[in-house]
């Protein structure tokens, strides 16, 4: 007994202290927003006080007339990759965890690939295919690489819950003569918490990316907040007080959706793991 209560507090104390060493940047950021730029280098580490306390960064950022416009591209291009994310991804873990096909294993095998090989490696050729597109300096081109970039795992996770599932519901279902798509649309509701678990894992490499809006939408009528964070930066302009200020900003939405879908995104990862 004695041994399991020390084993406990143990994982405890290791589970805490990692979560310490994850939010001390974080933390650091938003402390270092509200403080001016010779307390920022001077003090990095120390709380605002009454004489570096400024909201500078976040003045810049108001009158900027170009953050609105960056904030809103990249809820735009969050919120349309996540439903188009939902969309195709719950229709494809319906048909693998319902009907039994040739290809069955075959498909999920391949989107496993996804899975494990990072979309990066294949930005020339994603280049060359917005090139050919026109889809260059769109957002359109940012919804359809991300919406790719999250359907392998967002099937993963959502064909694990439809297989748990009772197929007795289903056959139910089809006697009382309800459609392939009804019953799709009867089944979703049952799956919140996988559906929940998908929005929370896919949104922040969306939110939070900068490698594709660099290369694929570096426009200014098209550059994401991440990206726009770095016009404050540069060879003779540096505004540290707005990038930190931005960043603060920029960490709030993934915040409150983690808050809102903790235990959904729990639930999502350990059911997948358990399968």
């Amino acid at each position: 007994m004695q041994s399991r209560f020390w084993s406990t507090v143990s994982t405890h104390a290791v589970l805490l202290a990692y979560s310490v060493i994850a939010l001390y940047p974080v933390l650091l950021t938003i402390i270092n927003s509200f403080k001016d730029r010779l307390a920022i280098f001077g003090s990095p580490f120390a709380f605002p006080s009454p004489d570096t306390f400024t909201l500078d960064g976040y003045q810049t950022l108001g009158s900027s007339a170009h953050f609105e416009l960056y904030f809103l591209n990249s809820f735009v291009v969050t919120a349309s990759s996540l439903v188009l994310i939902l969309i195709v991804s719950s229709m494809a873990a319906f048909a693998l965890a319902e009907y039994k096909f040739r290809f069955n294993l075959l498909t999920a095998l391949y989107l496993s690939i996804g899975i494990m090989v990072p979309i990066r490696l294949g930005t020339v050729g994603i280049l060359r295919l917005t090139v050919d597109l026109h889809l260059v300096n769109t957002l359109w081109g940012l919804i359809l690489i991300y919406t790719a970039q999250g359907i392998p795992l967002a099937v993963f996770i959502l064909t694990t819950f439809m297989r748990q599932v009772p197929k007795d519901l289903k056959d139910a279902a089809r006697i009382d003569g309800a459609s392939e798509y009804r019953i799709y649309l009867l089944i979703l509701p049952l799956v919140r918490p996988a559906l929940g678990s998908v929005l929370a894992i896919s949104m922040l490499p969306i939110w939070n990316d900068l490698w594709f809006p660099l290369i694929l939408a570096p426009g200014e009528a098209t550059k994401t907040l991440i990206l726009g964070a770095q016009t404050f930066l540069g060879e003779f302009v540096n505004d540290y007080n707005a990038v930190l200020a931005a960043l603060t900003l920029a960490i709030l939405p993934p915040v409150f959706l983690y808050m809102i879908f903790a235990r959904q995104l729990i639930r999502g990862i350990t059911a997948g793991a358990v399968k």
